[in-house]
C-alpha cells in the first residue's frame, strides 16, 4: 500500500499510526464496546477498521488531538451502525439441534418392501403384471399402455386397480 501512496508520506503516515494507536486505541475500543453490547471480537474488528481508515485518509486528517479523537469516534460509530444494519438485514444464524438433522433413509426397509412387491407381482396374472409394467415401470399413461397392450383403457385401469390393491394389502400385512 505504501508503494501506491508514494514514499514521501510513508514516514509521516507511520508516525501518525503509531500515535493514533498509542493515544486513541484504548478510548475508541471502550467506546465501541458500548456500541456493540460488549461484543469483544466485533469491537476489535471495528477498531482495526477505524485505524485502517485513518491510515488511508492520513494526508487529509487534521492533526489536532481533539479533532482526531472526534473523527475516530465518528468513523467507529458509523462502522458499528453499518454492522447492525447488516445483521438485521440477513436472517439470524442458529445452531442445528439433533432434531433438525434429517434422519438417513432406512434402506433396509426400502429393500424389504421391494422384495415383497416383487413376490406379489410374481403371483399376479401375466395380464396384471403387463399393465403394471407398462404404466409404473415404463412410465406410460393408462391410454398409452392400452395402445401398447392392444386392450381398452378401462381394462388397463381395472387391472392396475386390482394389482395395486393386492400390493397394498401385501405390504400392510408385511409391516404388521
Amino acid at each position: 500500500m505504501k508503494a501506491l501512496r508514494g514514499n514521501c508520506h510513508a514516514e509521516y503516515d507511520d508516525e501518525l499510526m503509531v500515535m493514533l494507536y498509542k493515544r486513541f486505541e484504548p478510548m475508541v475500543f471502550a467506546h465501541v464496546m458500548q456500541l456493540t453490547n460488549q461484543d469483544r471480537q466485533w469491537s476489535e474488528d471495528v477498531v482495526q477498521e477505524t485505524l485502517i481508515r485513518a491510515w488511508q485518509n492520513s494526508t487529509s486528517l487534521v492533526r489536532e488531538p481533539d479533532m482526531l479523537r472526534g473523527w475516530l469516534f465518528t468513523v467507529a460509530r458509523r462502522i458499528v451502525i453499518d454492522g447492525w444494519r447488516n445483521r438485521s438485514a440477513r436472517p439470524q444464524e442458529v445452531e442445528l439441534t439433533d432434531s433438525d438433522v434429517a434422519e438417513p433413509k432406512d434402506e433396509a426397509e426400502h429393500s424389504l418392501s421391494a422384495m415383497v412387491i416383487e413376490q406379489v407381482l410374481g403371483k399376479l396374472s401375466a395380464e396384471h403384471r403387463a399393465a403394471v409394467y407398462a404404466t409404473y415401470v415404463c412410465g406410460r399413461t393408462a391410454r398409452e399402455a392400452a395402445e401398447v397392450l392392444g386392450i381398452p383403457v378401462g381394462t388397463v385401469k381395472s387391472r392396475l386397480h386390482k394389482a395395486t390393491r393386492v400390493i397394498r394389502r401385501a405390504l400392510r400385512d408385511w409391516k404388521q
